[in-house]
Formats: structure tokens, sequence, C-alpha cells
């Protein structure tokens, strides 16, 4: 069986998710893109036990899948979702030095996700996860 495609361009497809997230956002780079992206994925996975995370991971394009999981201390206690404004505080404190999350970095890296997965799988897994999972990725 040939490589699947979907670990064959994994960094193709990765590169324009960035440059979407980037331009979405109106941020100048994707290294600043990429801060932001990680951070919405951590703080969302904070959100979750290791149970729905997995299967959360499972709908995301693949460097998408490894940066969600990656430097994951799976025993940190479990955090509600709590208010877009606390939430957007926990994402801009990642390397808060050089983090340039904006203001709507729930949305934006939300808006650009949902143009490269498969939004049925997708949402299908969201009505799976706790209370909030489906709002935070609206």
């Amino acid at each position: 069986m040939p490589i699947p495609q979907e670990y064959q361009r994994a960094t193709d497809y990765f590169y324009e998710f960035l440059l979407d997230a980037r331009d979405t956002a109106g941020l100048g780079s994707t290294h600043q893109t990429y801060t932001m992206v990680q951070g919405v994925l951590q703080t969302f996975r904070r959100c979750l036990d290791i149970k729905d995370a997995v299967l959360f991971a499972s709908v995301l394009p693949a460097v998408l899948r490894a940066i969600f999981v990656a430097d994951w201390n799976t025993d940190e206690p479990r955090r509600p979702f709590e208010a877009r404004s606390l939430m957007k505080k926990e994402i801009q404190a990642l390397r808060a030095d050089h983090n340039f999350a904006t203001e709507t970095a729930i949305s934006d890296v939300a808006n650009a996700l949902r143009r490269h997965v498969d939004e049925d799988a997708f949402n299908r897994v969201l009505a799976k996860l706790p209370e909030g999972a489906i709002e935070f990725w609206q």
C-alpha cells in the first residue's frame, strides 16, 4: 500500500492551513500564526480528558494532530470551558513575549480549521465531547 496522502503531503497541508489561519487572523507571518494555533489547541486540550482528546485529535490533519498532543502533561487536571475572554488570556500567555494571538484567536483558528478538516466528521466528534466543545469551535 502506498503512503497515505495525508502523511506524504502533511507539511504542505499544514503550511496551507497556516497561511489560511494567518490571513483569517490578519497576522503578519506564519511564525506568529503557529504560536496562536498552538495556544488555541492547548487551551482546548486542557478542557478534555485523555479519551476525548484522542477522539478530537483523530479528526485533525496529521501535523495539527501532532501539535495537539505535543508536550502534553497528561497529569494536568482537566479544566472547565471558561468565558472566551479567560481562554483568550491563556492562549496569549503561551510564549507571551512573542505571542501575537488576536482578540478573536479562537474563532480565527476555528474558521481556518473548519476549511481544512472533514467538517461532518469534525462536527460528529464535537457532539461527543463535553459541553462547551461545540461552542469553542464556532
